[in-house]
Order: structure tokens, then C-alpha cells, then sequence
């Protein structure tokens, strides 16, 4: 579901305004409503997090470690920049989202292939890290929900996660393609088929919004991985050959005409919450 702003205030304009005639404030939400192109720029950005990571080893000369310190410092600009805004915008929060699926990638291989971590090890410890997240995050705030995600709390446990996710998304991932050699194509039907397994979960069977949503997030990071691997990889090793170079700036190019459509539109735009300010 979409969800358009008809006659709302825009996040620009002072709260003070808002809340003339109500004495309520707005509260908007940092995070796009969840709709086809929420699934769409995250899987591009999945893609583009395996195939960058992979460009930025090779291009630079950086090694593994320079490049992981070198993304986590753009990241950590992105996201100071996204915690100043007061609601969500596509040029701020999907590049934010592009970084940290780079850095998240960066994570897990470098405690593969520098520190001779276990894929199995990994994958544990960062589903581990993840629920602890959320543990946390619900008792502080009661909800993992992302419609609600208005506060700087809120937003930092959100964005902990999302990095969690995305770290153990590539430990799993890369376990099941390479340990389990299943190959790049087999690999991303299996978790295509996987998501499907969870919206029929979802819409059929009653699985709880929250968890579904967590767990297809989860779930596109190794679907997006396998998809990038499969179009860049050489052809002797069961990709089409495109490179990473050419994967990167074409996903690349569509994530940003996406963001334009959605920064001109506001099609992902959810309504402020009206709340009413504590009074000591």
C-alpha cells in the first residue's frame, strides 16, 4: 500500500504551525512505507552492496581493511546527515541503505577471509547480534515496528539492525552458495522461494506483520547478493560475465532514477503522527 500525502503539512514546515489549532506536534516517520518499490530499491541496493564491495577490493588497492574503514567513514557521514532530518527523504535514507549493505558485506568478509572466521560461526553470531537488537529494541520502545520510527531511539535501533541484517544476510548467503555449492541462479531462487514461503505465511496463515517484514529484509539481502554474483561473475565460474563494474553502475543508475521518482512523487510518503506534547 502506498500512501499519499493529501493535504498534510510538509516536513519543512515548523511544527509550531502545525500544532496551533490541535496542540498536538507532528511526528514524522524516517523510514518509507513499505510498498513495491521499498522491495525493489532494497534489493538493488543488496546487489549493489555485494558487487561494489567486491569492485572497491579489487579497484583501490586498499586491501579488505582500508576499504572496509574507508566505507564506514561515508556511511557514518550518511547516516549523521539522516538522523538531522526530520522525516524521510529518498536522497538521504537509500544511499544510507546503499552504504550500509556495502559495509555489512565488508563485515562478514573480512571476518572470513582476514580473520579465518567460519561461515557457520559468522552466520550464528550475527543472528545472534540481530535478536539481541531487537530484544532490546522492544523493551525500550514495545515495538519493532518500522511505521513508528519517529524518535532518535527508535532510529538508532533501527539502523542497527538494518546493519545486522544485512551482515548476516551475506554470512548465510555465502554459506549456502559456496559451502553448499548450489551456484549463483540455484542460490537465488531458493531464497526468492523462501520470501514467497513468507508473504503466503503472512497473508494466509496470520504470520505477525512485524516478523514477516524483519525476516523478508533478512531474506533479500543473500536473494540480492546471488543476483549480483550471478550477473558479474565470470562465465567459468557460473555467472553471465558482466563484471562488477558494469553490474555496479547500471544498479547504480536505477536505484537513483528510482529515488528521483520517489523524491518527485512522495509515493512512499507516510502521514505524520499527531502526538501530544508531555507536560511536566
Amino acid at each position: 500500500m502506498t500512501a499519499e500525502i493529501s493535504g498534510a503539512v510538509e516536513p519543512h514546515e515548523p511544527t509550531g504551525t502545525a500544532s496551533v489549532s490541535t496542540g498536538k506536534h507532528l511526528r514524522w516517520n524516517k523510514v518509507p512505507e513499505v510498498t513495491a518499490y521499498f522491495w525493489g530499491i532494497k534489493i538493488l541496493c543488496t546487489t549493489v552492496g555485494e558487487t561494489a564491495a567486491d569492485l572497491l577490493n579489487e579497484k583501490l588497492g586498499l586491501g579488505l581493511t582500508g576499504v572496509s574503514l574507508l566505507m564506514s567513514v561515508l556511511l557514518v557521514a550518511v547516516l549523521v546527515a539522516q538522523f538531522r532530518t526530520r522525516a524521510y527523504r529518498p536522497g538521504i535514507y537509500w544511499p544510507a541503505v546503499a552504504l550500509i549493505s556495502v559495509v555489512g558485506t565488508l563485515i562478514s568478509d573480512n571476518l572470513t577471509d582476514n580473520l579465518g572466521v567460519p561461515l557457520e560461526t559468522s552466520t550464528v553470531a550475527f543472528a545472534v547480534a540481530l535478536v539481541v537488537v531487537f530484544v532490546a529494541w522492544y523493551r525500550s520502545e514495545r515495538t519493532l515496528s518500522i511505521h513508528h520510527v519517529d524518535t532518535t531511539r527508535r532510529e538508532s535501533f533501527y539502523w542497527l539492525a538494518v546493519l545486522f541484517t544485512f551482515a548476516l544476510g551475506t554470512a548465510a548467503g555465502d554459506l549456502v552458495a559456496e559451502r553448499m555449492d548450489l551456484g549463483y541462479w540455484v542460490s537465488a531462487g531458493l531464497f526468492a522461494l523462501a520470501i514467497a514461503a513468507v508473504a503466503v505465511a503472512h497473508f494466509a496463515l496470520g504470520l505477525d506483520v512485524v516478523w514477516s517484514f524483519w525476516i523478508a529484509y533478512i531474506l533479500t539481502r543473500p536473494l540480492g547478493a546471488s543476483i549480483g554474483d550471478y550477473l558479474s561473475q565470470p562465465t567459468a565460474d557460473g555467472g553471465l560475465g558482466m563484471g562488477t563494474v558494469i553490474t555496479s553502475v547500471l544498479f547504480l543508475a536505477v536505484i537513483l532514477g528510482l529515488v528521483v521518482f520517489l523524491t518527485v512523487t512522495r509515493r512512499d510518503v507516510s502521514e505524520p503522527e499527531r502526538v501530544t506534547p508531555r507536560t511536566s
